[in-house]
C-alpha cells in the first residue's frame, strides 16, 4: 500500500504562484510513477503531469507545458508541483496519484491507470 497526502492548496490571485506537495508513504517508490491529475467542477478528472521516481524523467500535458513543473525528494519521499502563472481555469481540485512502472519507458495518462490516490487539495484561482 501507498498513501498519499497533498497539500499546499488554497485561494490565489490569477498570475500567482503555488507549489502543491504530495508525501507519500507506505512502500519503496523506486519503481513508481508519480502523477499529478485535477478535476474540475463537473468535468472529468484530467492528467496534469507524471514523474518517474527511478530515474527523474517527466512528462506534461499539453495544456501545462510550460507553466506546470513536477520534481521530487527523495530524502522526503515528496513530490512536488509548482504551478506559475495560474489562471482562473486552474481551479480545481488536484490529486497526486502514482502506480508501479514495471516498464521503464511508458507513461500513464489515464486516471484509471493509477492505483493509489490521495485525498486532494483545492486550488482557487480567483480576484
Amino acid at each position: 500500500q501507498v498513501q498519499l497526502v497533498e497539500s499546499g492548496g488554497g485561494l490565489v490571485q490569477p498570475g500567482d504562484s503555488l507549489r502543491l506537495s504530495c508525501a507519500a508513504s507506505g512502500r519503496t517508490l523506486s519503481t513508481y510513477v508519480m502523477g499529478w491529475f485535477r478535476q474540475a467542477p463537473g468535468k472529468e478528472r484530467e492528467f496534469a503531469a507524471a514523474i518517474r521516481w527511478s530515474d527523474d524523467s517527466t512528462y506534461y500535458a499539453n495544456s501545462v507545458k510550460g507553466r506546470f513543473t513536477i520534481s521530487r525528494d527523495n530524502t522526503k519521499n515528496t513530490v512536488y508541483l509548482q504551478i506559475d502563472s495560474l489562471k482562473p481555469e486552474d481551479t480545481a481540485v488536484y490529486y497526486c496519484a502514482a502506480r508501479r512502472s514495471p516498464y521503464g519507458s511508458m507513461w500513464y495518462l489515464g486516471a484509471y491507470q493509477y492505483d493509489y490516490w490521495g485525498q486532494g487539495t483545492q486550488v482557487t484561482v480567483s480576484s
